[in-house]
C-alpha cells in the first residue's frame, strides 16, 4: 500500500483518514453526551412492524423479522407490538412467516436463475408476517377495541406460552388439544360455565376427519369433569369406550403427547340397546336392553314418524281421543279420586308428550273396533247405515288383556258408539296397518313382562357414560323413536331436578346443583336433515324447545354428522360452539361462513386442507377460535382410521 505523504494523501492522490479518526470520533460522542442507551422496549424483540400500503385493511399489520427470528413467530403465535406512541397492542399470525430476500425481489431473474440449475447462492433475507390485532393492552392487562394501528417500526415481542394461554382465555377441565403454533397452550373446555357447554355444540367434518377421535376425547374428559354423558351411538363405534386403545398409530400419538391410553372407567359406562336388537359389543360387562315407552311419545310426535296423510291423521286422533276415555273409565289414568292425575291429565300437553300410560296395543285395539265399526255391511246392500244400524254391537276380538275384560269392552263399546267415528273401512284399514308395522318392531314396553324403560335418574348421574347402540335398529324411524323418547325423558327429569334445585336454593344458597349433562347425537343429519324436518315439524319443535331450556338446565346437545349441508339452518341456530374437522367441499365451506361468526378469512382458507385430527375450534370462552391438533383418543374404538 502506498505510504501517505504529509499532505494526507499516497502516491495515487487518494485521501486517507486522520491517524487519530478514533479518537476524535469518540471525543464527539462525550461532548454530545455519550453513546445512546438501547431502547428497552427493543430488548427481546423479534421484528418490528412494517409501514402500511395502499391494500392495507384494519385491524391488520405486516411485521418484518431478521433471518434469525423467523421461527419465533409461527402460524397462530401471538405477539405484544409496543407502538411507539407508547401504546401496546396483542396480535396474532394470521399468515406467514414468509421468507424474502434483503435487496432483491424473491422473482427476479438471478434468484429464478440459480435456482432453477441448482445453484446454491443464498442471499440475506428476513421474515414477514402478517397479523390480526386482537386489542389494545390497558395497563391492567385487559384488552379494549382497538381505536389506532400500530405506528411503524414499533418492536415487536413474542409471548411465551403462559402468556398465551392467558390471554387466550385457554382454561377450563376438558381438554381437547394443543394450538397449532404451540406446543405447550392447551385447549380446554370449562365445563362448570354455563355460557359455555350448555350452549349446544356441532362437531363436523368429512369422513376420515377425525371427528370419532373428538368425540371419544370428549366423552372421556367430560366424564372425568362429572358431567352425566349420553351417547345416541348409530353406527355402534364406541360400545368399546371403556377399554383402553390398543391402536399403534393412536398409542404413538399419545406418547408424543405425554398422554396415557385408558378407558372411560368401566363401572361409570353403560351399554344400552333396543329390546330384540343386537350390539357390537355383546360381552360388555353392564349391557341393558331398554323398551320404549309409547305414552312417552307425542301422538304428533308419532303422526310425523308414520307419515300420516291428512285423512288417516284425523283418524289417528280420533282413536286416541277414544283410547283417552276408555282409560278413564277403566281408572288407568287418571285413578279414580286421584286429585294429582286429574290436574295432570287436564295440564298435558300432547304436544309435548303422549297420554300418560297409553299403550301401542291399547290404541291399536281401539283403531281395530273403529275399523270393524266402519266395515260392517248396511242393511239392503245401502251405501249408509241408519242411527239404528250404527248404534248395534260390534264383533271386534281386542288383543289387549284390559280391553278383553267386560268392563273394558263395554267401555270401549260405549265411548265407541258415543264418538263420531269418520272415514270408511279402507282409510281406517290403512291407519291399522301402519300401527300394525310400529307394534312388529316389538320395541315398545309391555306391562306383562320384559324389557325396562330407560331410568333416566341413572342415566343422569354425574360421572356416568350411557352408550346407546343404535347400530342394529335397522331403520331410520326406529332410531328417531328412540331419539325423540329419550330427549323428552332426559328433559323431564332434569326439569324435575333443576325445580327441586330452584326450591333448595331458596333455603340454602349453596344446595347442589343439577347434573351437568352432554348428549351427544351421532349422524345428526339422519335425524334431523331438511328433508326429514320438513315432514316431522313438531318433532324438530321438541328438539328446539329441549335446546332452548336446556341452556339453562345444564342441558347441552352435541351435534356430530359428516353431511353439514344435510342440516337445516335452523340447527345452526341453535349451537354456539363449533369443532370444525376437514371439510372439502366449497359450498358447504361457503354455507358455513355465513352461517358461523367469528372465524377470520385465514382459518376458512385452511379448512379444506386440514389434516386428520386437526381441527378449527371455536367456543364462547376463547379469545377467538383457534387452529388446534385434538388430542388422541385414550379408549379403544371400533372404526378409528
Amino acid at each position: 500500500m502506498p505510504a501517505p505523504h504529509d499532505n494526507g494523501h499516497d502516491d495515487l492522490g487518494i485521501a486517507q483518514p486522520p491517524v487519530d479518526l478514533l479518537q476524535q470520533v469518540q471525543a464527539d460522542v462525550t461532548r454530545a453526551g455519550g453513546e445512546v442507551a438501547p431502547d428497552p422496549d427493543r430488548i427481546g424483540a423479534i421484528g418490528a412492524t412494517m409501514f402500511d400500503l395502499p391494500g392495507s385493511t384494519d385491524h391488520t399489520v405486516t411485521i418484518l423479522l431478521p433471518q434469525d427470528q423467523i421461527r419465533e413467530a409461527p402460524s397462530q403465535s401471538l405477539v405484544r407490538i409496543k407502538s411507539r406512541d407508547g401504546r401496546k397492542y396483542l396480535a396474532i399470525v394470521t399468515a406467514g412467516p414468509f421468507a424474502e430476500p434483503d435487496s432483491l425481489r424473491a422473482d427476479s431473474h438471478l434468484l429464478v436463475t440459480v435456482t432453477a440449475r441448482g445453484g446454491v447462492y443464498l442471499p440475506p433475507y428476513h421474515g414477514r408476517l402478517q397479523v390480526a390485532i386482537l386489542g389494545e393492552e390497558l395497563e391492567d392487562g385487559s384488552l379494549a377495541p382497538p381505536r389506532f394501528r400500530p405506528l411503524p417500526n414499533s418492536p415487536v415481542v413474542a409471548l411465551t406460552d403462559d402468556e398465551a394461554g392467558k390471554v387466550l382465555r385457554t382454561d377450563g377441565d376438558i381438554r381437547l388439544g394443543s394450538v397449532v403454533g404451540y406446543r405447550n397452550v392447551v385447549v380446554n373446555v370449562p365445563s362448570d360455565k354455563k355460557a359455555v357447554l350448555p350452549r349446544h355444540l356441532a362437531v363436523l367434518g368429512t369422513t376420515g376427519a377425525g371427528k370419532s377421535t373428538t368425540v371419544a376425547r370428549l366423552i372421556q374428559q367430560a366424564q372425568a369433569a362429572g358431567m352425566a354423558v349420553i351417547l345416541l351411538d348409530v353406527e355402534g363405534e364406541y360400545t368399546y369406550i371403556h377399554e383402553p386403545t390398543d391402536d399403534a398409530k393412536m398409542l404413538a400419538a399419545l406418547a408424543d403427547r405425554g398422554l396415557d391410553a385408558a378407558g372411560v372407567p368401566v363401572a361409570n359406562t353403560t351399554l344400552y340397546h333396543l329390546v330384540g336388537r343386537d350390539t357390537t359389543n355383546p360381552g360388555h360387562p353392564h349391557r341393558r336392553a331398554f323398551a320404549l315407552q309409547f305414552a312417552r311419545l307425542s301422538p304428533y310426535v308419532i303422526m310425523n314418524i308414520l307419515d300420516l296423510s291428512e285423512a288417516q291423521q284425523l283418524r289417528f286422533m280420533n282413536a286416541y281421543d277414544i283410547a283417552k276415555e276408555v282409560m278413564r273409565d277403566l281408572g288407568i289414568f287418571p285413578a279414580r279420586k286421584d286429585a294429582e292425575q286429574e290436574r295432570l291429565a287436564a295440564e298435558l300437553d300432547e304436544f309435548e308428550r303422549g297420554y300418560p300410560r297409553m299403550t301401542l296395543s291399547l290404541l291399536l285395539d281401539v283403531v281395530g273396533a273403529c275399523h270393524a265399526k266402519a266395515d260392517r255391511p248396511s242393511a239392503e246392500g245401502k251405501k249408509t247405515r241408519t242411527r239404528e244400524e250404527d248404534d248395534e254391537p260390534i264383533t271386534f276380538k281386542p288383543f289387549n288383556a284390559i280391553l278383553a275384560s267386560a268392563e273394558g269392552m263395554k267401555s270401549l263399546r260405549t265411548r265407541l258408539h258415543a264418538a263420531n267415528v269418520q272415514g270408511n273401512a279402507i282409510s281406517w284399514r290403512a291407519l291399522l296397518g301402519k300401527l300394525g308395522r310400529l307394534n312388529r318392531l316389538k320395541v315398545f314396553f309391555n306391562e306383562q313382562g320384559g324389557a325396562q324403560p330407560l331410568n333416566y335418574k341413572q342415566l343422569l348421574r354425574p360421572g356416568n357414560v350411557s352408550v346407546v347402540d343404535l347400530s342394529d335398529s335397522g331403520a331410520s324411524e326406529l332410531n328417531n323413536l328412540v331419539i325423540a323418547d329419550l330427549l323428552h325423558g332426559v328433559q323431564d327429569d332434569q326439569d324435575e331436578a333443576y325445580a327441586a334445585y330452584e326450591k333448595a336454593t331458596a333455603a340454602d344458597p349453596a344446595a347442589t346443583q343439577p347434573p351437568r349433562v352432554l348428549i351427544i347425537i351421532e349422524e345428526a343429519h339422519e335425524f334431523l336433515s331438511a328433508e326429514r324436518i320438513d315432514k316431522m315439524r313438531i318433532l324438530f319443535e321438541q328438539v328446539s324447545t329441549i335446546a332452548r331450556r336446556g341452556r339453562k338446565r345444564w342441558l347441552s346437545l352435541a351435534f356430530v354428522t359428516q353431511l353439514p349441508q344435510h342440516l337445516p339452518r335452523q340447527i345452526y341456530g341453535l349451537v354456539n360452539s363449533y369443532i370444525l374437522h376437514k371439510i372439502t367441499d366449497p359450498q358447504v365451506v361457503r354455507d358455513l361462513q355465513r352461517t358461523v361468526s367469528g372465524i377470520d378469512e385465514s382459518l376458512w382458507g385452511r379448512l379444506t386442507g386440514l389434516a386428520p385430527g386437526q381441527a378449527i375450534v371455536s367456543f364462547p370462552h376463547l379469545a377467538r377460535p383457534l387452529l388446534v391438533a385434538i388430542d388422541p383418543a385414550p379408549c379403544k374404538l371400533r372404526m378409528v382410521n
